[in-house]
């Protein structure tokens, strides 16, 4: 049985202003050498069928739970004592905003055709299950497709697309060798800035990529977002219709939520529903990041790329135990896999994974960092790509790059 890749961030020496970093040294990285066919074969059969009941029994499980928390919730103002009071709050929106990320990936899966061989159930609970989180269904749907076909191609790539050390207004690498560079007049944050950012990225990301394009593929025009039906990059017109029902289900969600606030009050409103739904804004970002963005993964230009190693280029993490396995439907433990078929329900995730990982071996990638640690340590050090070059490598805030390319010049 071949081995797989955990990944370890290799340990490099902190690179001084004017000194050009030897890459002589770091691990090479040679790309997927199969094809998405042979790889299908691969895996049994058994793994792509969809069952329909037992997608419903996970929905059903989890509105169950979302309810049941509620219920309890509503006890809390009611507690007398204001540090027990707040510690059940905190609990409330640990618990429940797992809960709803977990109804979201129910509605992720919808999306992909993952939840049932049949589109009309597939489309009913996907638009109802992410539109009740601020999500566009149809218009997401299309767009995050298009990621899924051209991940990790530097030209295509939808969302995580790395910036460029022109794009940063970084000197030549030709200056950088011949006269080095201060990093630091760069990238020389202090950690609490970078803390700022970082927290910033995981509240307001995924809004912000559906608004304004932020995160998304850099060579969309100006204005590009997911609501706009006509004269858009992102849609075919065909495709004008379902995003207008996206839209109305978003304005039904404004008109709900308004309401709610009048009848209810904010504060309730933001209680129960407001902040679990920033919890799931930020576990999905978190989760998506960790998945694609790592010093070890590869980007491709040009004939380089492939479904296949696009597929290849994303990363299994064991996301918060047994609570991500619960809660998340092992959305994050077994990614890779559902990057090579999208349309295996991740129910057949684990059992399918063993099988990917032994054909492909090396090519497959995991780590069991500690998650926390891996996002601190993919913000700082995945910094920028270089601007020539098939297969490419982030380097960090120190101009300090952990893989090379095969024919990669040291």
């Amino acid at each position: 049985m071949a081995s797989a890749t955990v990944i370890t961030t290799p340990t490099v020496g902190n690179k001084s202003a004017g000194v050009v970093q030897d890459k002589s040294t770091l691990p090479i990285f040679q790309p997927l050498p199969y094809s998405l066919a042979q790889i299908r074969e691969a895996i049994p059969p058994e793994f792509f069928v969809r069952n329909t009941a037992l997608g419903l029994s996970y929905l059903a499980r989890d509105l169950v739970i979302a309810t049941f928390l509620w219920t309890v919730a509503t006890y809390i103002p009611t507690v007398p004592n204001a540090v027990v009071r707040g510690v059940a709050w905190i609990t409330y929106w640990w618990f429940q905003g797992l809960t709803l990320t977990g109804i979201w990936v129910i509605g992720h899966e919808c999306g992909h055709g993952a939840f049932s061989p049949y589109s009309w159930v597939n489309d009913i609970i996907g638009f109802i299950t992410h539109t009740a989180l601020w999500t566009p269904f149809f218009s997401w749907k299309i767009s995050h497709h298009r990621h899924h076909m051209n991940h990790a191609s530097m030209e295509r790539d939808e969302v995580y697309v790395p910036k460029t050390r022109s794009v940063l207004g970084l000197p030549s690498k030709e200056y950088e060798q011949e006269h080095g560079i201060d990093w630091d007049e760069y990238f020389g944050d202090t950690p609490i800035y970078t803390m700022f950012m970082l927290v910033r990225q995981q509240l307001l990301a995924f809004p912000a990529y559906l608004l304004f394009n932020v995160s998304g593929n850099p060579r969309y025009p100006k204005y590009t977002n997911h609501f706009r039906p006509s004269n858009s990059v992102l849609f075919h017109p065909s495709q004008r219709f379902a995003v207008i029902t996206s839209n109305i289900g978003i304005s039904a969600m404004v008109f709900a939520v308004s309401a709610a606030s009048r009848t209810c009050g904010w504060w309730n409103v933001i209680a129960f529903y407001g902040i679990p739904w920033l919890c799931v804004t930020h576990w999905f970002i978190m989760i998506t990041y960790l998945h694609h963005t790592d010093p070890t993964i590869p980007h491709y230009r040009g004939s380089s790329w492939s479904f296949a190693r696009g597929a290849a280029a994303t990363v299994d993490r064991p996301f918060l135990g047994w609570q991500g396995r619960f809660f998340l439907h092992d959305v994050a433990h077994y990614h890779v896999v559902h990057h090579f078929f999208p349309k295996m329900p991740f129910y057949h995730g684990p059992a399918a994974t063993a099988h990917l990982r032994a054909f492909i071996g090396d090519h497959y990638k995991s780590s069991d960092e500690n998650i926390w640690t891996a996002l601190w340590s993919s913000y700082n050090k995945c910094q920028f790509v270089e601007d020539e070059g098939e297969v490419l490598f982030y380097r960090d805030k120190k101009g300090v790059a952990y893989v090379r390319a095969e024919d990669e010049k040291e």
